[in-house]
């Protein structure tokens, strides 16, 4: 079995108390953050309590800036892609599935990824959020202005590892309603 992340929205954010009331299922992806999860949990983001792990390991963020941010590079990916129709599919999967399972916040679960390594968990989602993501939305950011072609070219050579994650309703860990 792979080690995975795992994205999913909801209206609250957990919290020490209890975990909210409807959570939908985004994305998983194996043995990694892959990018386009990083700018999903890059507008607001925040460490909550996992939901299903016991560290505080999660990362709530804004939804809708977040899906922005992934739909603006994606756009600015393309560019260079116009004739790529597995990329032109994993994009319209990917918008028709973050415009089906809209809420509040995207939650991302690290804890499988986190506990790969001999570090201790909390401490490396304390730098993914404060400076992986920051830096992968900086250099987001800097590529759909046009400011960081040499990064966009090596996002577009490599795209499947960034944004061809599984995108479902259910994942692995699928929550109940």
């Amino acid at each position: 079995m792979a080690n995975r992340s795992y994205l999913y929205s909801a209206d609250s954010m957990p919290n020490e108390a209890e975990i909210p009331q409807r959570i939908r299922c985004i994305s998983e992806h194996n043995w990694d953050i892959p990018l386009a999860h990083k700018l999903m949990v890059g507008r607001g983001t925040t460490i909550v309590p996992s939901m299903i792990w016991n560290p505080p390991i999660g990362i709530a963020a804004d939804f809708a800036d977040g899906a922005t941010l992934l739909r603006e590079l994606l756009r600015a990916v393309g560019q260079g892609l116009e004739d790529d129709a597995e990329f032109a599919a994993c994009v319209a999967k990917t918008t028709a599935h973050l415009e089906k399972q809209q809420a509040k916040y995207f939650i991302l679960e690290t804890g499988e990824i986190v506990s790969m390594t001999d570090d201790d968990p909390a401490a490396s989602v304390r730098r993914l959020a404060s400076q992986d993501i920051p830096d992968a939305v900086a250099k987001a950011e800097a590529a759909i202005t046009g400011q960081n072609d040499d990064w966009l070219a090596s996002v577009r050579a490599d795209w499947q590892t960034h944004f061809a994650s599984f995108y479902s309703e259910a994942l692995y860990f699928t929550f109940p309603n």
